[in-house]
Parts: structure tokens; C-alpha cells; sequence
């Protein structure tokens, strides 16, 4: 069976970046290749996950 791809925004709560990724959701997460914000912020982070 073929992923679902899903589109994700993850917006910074430090410096409020944000960023509109595609990504394949696998094994119940999804995954972007996302690590860090610009500002080395890698925890503190809204996701909110939309279907394409």
C-alpha cells in the first residue's frame, strides 16, 4: 500500500517562523525530514497536519 502524503506547517513559538512542508505519514507519524528552525529551536514547535 501506497503512503499518504500529508501536507504539515510547523510554526516556531520562539521567533514564529514558518514552514509548509509535504511529507508521508509511516507507522502513524509523519515524516517531513523537518530537524530545527532557523533560530536552533528543535523542540518547541505547533505541527498542524493537513491532507493533500
Amino acid at each position: 500500500m501506497e503512503e499518504a502524503r500529508v501536507k504539515v506547517t510547523i510554526r516556531c513559538n520562539l521567533c514564529g517562523e514558518k514552514f509548509v512542508l509535504r511529507g508521508r505519514r509511516d507507522k502513524g507519524s509523519i515524516d517531513t525530514g523537518f530537524k530545527q528552525c532557523i533560530c536552533n529551536n528543535s523542540n518547541d514547535l505547533d505541527i498542524e497536519e493537513h491532507s493533500i
